[in-house]
């Protein structure tokens, strides 16, 4: 266990993203979910990008191999519209792939919507990185990680990451009493 302050990355994937002024409430949300979540030292790695599959793999590739991202969030790009990548373009950078993150995140999603069975989100291991795909609606975004994040600081234990702190009070993280 590390702790040295940890990179997380943040990527938002827009078509607005190129279209000048956009105020971007998604990765907003996921900076304040993590602020709420976490209190060991973590500095954000953010990224506005728009939907283009080629400019989300070199970003992913760029945070986790360059910057050093243990973590690394994306959200946009998840529905089934064309211009939908993101789940493709985690899947060609990530060296294996997590499935119980996105079946966990679309059980909960469920619980709220009916149309949860049309996102594509994923989630995977690149190097020592784990991204993970979330909607992006800020409302589902804080869904979703509150359902997924408990197992998240154990996973980047077991890749040798920093020792990611939860604020008990907001969320729990899960390690084995042994680990």
């Amino acid at each position: 266990m590390t702790n040295q302050t940890a990179k997380i990355g943040i990527v938002t994937v827009s078509d607005r993203a190129s279209a000048g002024v956009y105020e971007d409430l998604s990765g907003k949300a996921i900076i304040d979910t993590l602020k709420d979540y976490l209190t060991s030292d973590w500095q954000p790695e953010y990224r506005l990008i728009p939907d283009e599959q080629p400019l989300i793999e070199q970003t992913l590739r760029e945070l986790a191999d360059e910057q050093g991202c243990c973590l690394i969030v994306t959200t946009g790009g998840t529905g089934p519209a064309k211009r939908d990548v993101t789940p493709e373009a985690t899947e060609a950078v990530c060296d294996r792939m997590m499935p119980g993150f996105a079946e966990l995140m679309r059980t909960e999603s469920l619980k709220y919507v009916p149309t949860a069975i049309l996102s594509r989100q994923t989630a995977g291991l690149r190097g020592c990185s784990l991204i993970i795909n979330l909607p992006g609606k800020p409302k589902a975004i804080r869904q979703c990680l509150d359902a997924v994040f408990p197992a998240v600081p154990y996973c980047i234990d077991l890749m040798d990451g920093p020792y990611l702190q939860c604020n008990e009070a907001v969320i729990t993280a899960f390690r084995p009493k042994n680990s």
